[in-house]
């Protein structure tokens, strides 16, 4: 299996609860509460391990927050690569409304890196990514991290695969191709809509948009998930569209964070990239039926992966 080495440096301690109904004003007795270590790199890395397979995460943690974080991960049998981060991880909690089933997600913003900061985190990039690894940058850029920077990771990481799964200016920015580009990026329907100022109401009007952004030099292969209706993806060899196998959900944390675990463990194993996208979609059809933060279960898994069907566009 080729090496996986996953990055997150805006990381957080997910806390996630419910209660009986979320209105304004009065104190809201919640339920029982879970804590499980998240951000994009995070949650692909804990993904793959649950399935099977094997990835290097390494996470920026600071403060008594990042020593939790580090602890859960470790717990989770994660190959941990610590970074220092410039200040306290911070965290999100997920409350889901048991009248409505409706769920309400929280963020902070986590601490803010120099320049130099981030300089130094490409020079540890280039030193624990061997020759011809999967490198996955997923998830929101940490304050400080200007646009650009993903494609300076992009030029001092010749010989690896690069697979980009973010948002905002930084995923505005890759969708402009600047070169080196990296070997996956992948959007939702929303940041497809924004980006090309069309509605992409079909399948075909997503494939047909990921396949300019690939013509145009965005990435050897462009994903657009479509929630409910799967996921569509641009390959030099042709599009792709693959089912999304269920329609019941009952947390979408990390849906989309499983959904590249599952991609790229298959790929690390051999696999063409239509087939790695059939294993992505099963994985985030598993995460969406899990409660909290648990991500995809591989029981779960192997009962999607036969109903996930993959067409040709």
């Amino acid at each position: 299996m080729t090496h996986i080495l996953t990055v997150t440096l805006n990381p957080a301690l997910d806390l996630a609860t419910s209660c009986p109904s979320v209105i304004p004003g009065p104190k809201l007795r919640c339920g029982p509460e879970t804590a499980e270590p998240g951000g994009g790199g995070v949650n692909v890395a804990r993904a793959i391990v649950q399935l099977g397979g094997h990835a290097r995460a390494l996470v920026a943690l600071g403060g008594h927050t990042g020593t939790t974080l580090g602890e859960l991960l470790e717990r989770r049998g994660l190959d941990l690569v610590r970074l220092p981060a410039p200040g306290e991880t911070r965290y999100s909690f997920a409350v889901t409304d048991d009248s409505s089933g409706e769920q309400y997600r929280f963020v902070m913003t986590g601490p803010t890196w120099t320049e130099a900061q981030l300089d130094s985190v490409l020079d540890t990039l280039a030193e624990e990514a061997e020759p011809g690894a999967f490198i996955v940058l997923s998830g929101s850029m940490p304050l400080g991290c200007a646009p650009g920077w993903i494609t300076r990771a992009c030029a001092r990481l010749p010989g690896r695969r690069v697979v980009i799964d973010t948002s905002g200016a930084h995923l505005a920015h890759q969708a402009d191709s600047p070169q080196p580009a990296p070997y996956i990026l992948r959007m939702d329907s929303a940041e497809a809509r924004d980006l090309s100022g069309r509605p992409l109401d079909t399948r075909a009007d997503s494939a047909a948009f990921a396949e300019e952004l690939r013509v145009r030099g965005a990435a050897d292969l462009i994903i657009i998930a479509r929630g409910a209706d799967g996921s569509v993806m641009a390959t030099p060899e042709g599009q792709w569209y693959v089912s999304a196998a269920n329609q019941t959900v009952v947390s979408a944390i990390g849906a989309g964070d499983s959904f590249v675990g599952g991609m790229v463990k298959a790929l690390a194993e051999g696999a063409a990239p239509p087939e790695a996208l059939r294993q992505g979609a099963a994985a985030a059809a598993a995460a969406v039926i899990s409660p909290g933060t648990q991500l995809c279960l591989p029981e779960d898994f192997a009962k999607f992966l036969p109903l996930t069907q993959l067409i040709a566009l």
